[in-house]
């Protein structure tokens, strides 16, 4: 789950409250989820393919071309619709493509949807998975901004993490990537990093934040690592093999995160995400503004209506639904909806994990509600909320209700839960459809 420069007016509304779910969607995203190996922490829809694969010739190339074979027929059944502001390209390591293929891809999006000027077009990509000669191709065929998976600096927390490059592939991509940026070859980048990592200390965490700092990285993503079922990690813990770190230690990174990054400027505008000024990710605001998108590829999820759909998660699977849309007509969720199917604690829960929160009274009036149901039920909200409230999690500032940061950021699950508690206790009758929008 990034901040929003999207089409400035567009998605300026989107920093001061809601996108409007029912305007046609200007987003989209596309899976690609071939990877050289899975990591250890992993549970996302990918294929390993082997150290040796590549999109170009060899080892899984055949495997990538009639994915994308598959992909390219999946865009071209869904309706035609506005323009797009937002391109997210992830995985799997999408830089497992040649350029030819990536600009293959966004041709086909352009001519289907067509796109804004100044689109914003992120790619995921894993250092040692590219070359100075493939980013510049990627950069050459449209792709704006990069998204690089680096997650640790130290080589043991990469080899317990499962991961394919070392440190020094990390460097080398991280100083290609300055110089784009400041060469102004690409708008910007982002460098992913997971805290909480068995093994890590507050000592070593530090000097990753401080590394991460160095690269001159001017957004930096930072997740707690969690431990998903079917992966390495998980069957490593039933064994009793994976010492996770206590509470206190877990406590300690998370607010050391918080401190070193605020003190050299960055702003924490989502749980995971940090920005300097202009430069938080504008795609991945699409989701936590409540505003539709577009999903593409094997086991993507898409709303672009409000109603979230995810994709078969296998191969066969996946093209057996393809076949079927090209055959019968598309999914429900993808035709355009006169009612939004996202439900208002769905956009309060997401809206939740943004730096600025909800304005509750403007949601809640989306759906219909009278200002005297919001001041009854905001008062409600309150008492399941005393808790968080009471001890500084949450914030209230008028009709708008935000976490604390970092307190309320960093145990964003506590005030979550009692959200739903109270979204749990409200008459059936208070669920209705938000009143619709002109398309």
């Amino acid at each position: 789950m990034n901040l929003a420069l999207e089409d400035h007016r567009t998605f300026a509304a989107g920093v001061m409250g809601y996108l409007d779910p029912l305007k046609p969607p200007r987003s989209a995203y596309l899976h690609i989820p071939f990877c050289h190996r899975r990591c250890f922490y992993c549970d996302f829809v990918v294929v390993p393919l082997g150290d040796k694969a590549s999109g170009a010739n060899g080892p899984g190339s055949s495997a990538i071309k009639s994915y994308l074979n598959l992909l390219h027929r999946e865009i071209a059944v869904v309706p035609e619709g506005a323009p797009l502001a937002t391109v997210y390209i992830g995985g799997g390591t999408p830089s497992l493509l040649t350029p030819s293929q990536i600009s293959s891809l966004l041709g086909h999006l352009e001519n289907h949807f067509g796109f804004q000027d100044g689109v914003e077009i992120t790619m995921e990509i894993d250092p040692a998975s590219f070359s100075l000669e493939s980013l510049k191709g990627f950069v050459d065929v449209g792709i704006t901004r990069i998204s690089l998976g680096g997650q640790s600096f130290d080589d043991l927390i990469l080899e317990r993490l499962g991961r394919r490059h070392r440190r020094s592939h990390l460097l080398e991509a991280c100083q290609w990537l300055n110089d784009f940026y400041r060469s102004g070859w690409i708008s910007t980048w982002s460098l992913d990093l997971i805290q909480c990592v068995p093994g890590m200390s507050l000592c070593s965490w530090e000097k990753e934040l401080n590394q991460a700092i160095d690269t001159s990285a001017p957004h930096l993503a930072i997740y707690d690592l969690s431990i998903e079922a079917g992966t390495v990690f998980a069957w490593k813990q039933s064994r009793g093999e994976l010492e996770l770190l206590d509470h206190d230690l877990a406590a300690d990174i998370m607010r050391a995160t918080s401190s070193v990054l605020s003190k050299v400027g960055f702003a924490r505008y989502e749980i995971s995400n940090y920005a300097l000024p202009g430069h938080a990710s504008r795609h991945n605001r699409v989701y936590w503004s409540g505003a539709g998108w577009w999903g593409f590829g094997q086991g993507a999820t898409s709303a672009p209506w409000g109603e979230r759909f995810a994709r078969p998660r296998t191969r066969d699977t996946y093209r057996t639904w393809i076949e079927d849309q090209e055959q019968n007509g598309v999914h429900p969720s993808l035709e355009v909806l006169t009612a939004c199917s996202m439900t208002l604690d769905e956009q309060l829960m997401v809206g939740l994990r943004r730096r600025e929160g909800i304005d509750f009274y403007a949601l809640a009036r989306r759906w219909g509600w009278s200002e005297e149901k919001c001041d009854f039920y905001v008062k409600l909200f309150c008492e399941f909320m005393k808790d968080s409230l009471e001890g500084g999690l949450l914030k209230r500032e008028g009709s708008r209700f935000r976490l604390s940061e970092p307190k309320g950021m960093e145990l964003s699950n506590q005030t979550l839960i009692q959200m739903l508690r109270w979204w749990d206790s409200l008459p059936q009758n208070v669920v209705v459809q938000p009143i619709p929008a002109k398309l």
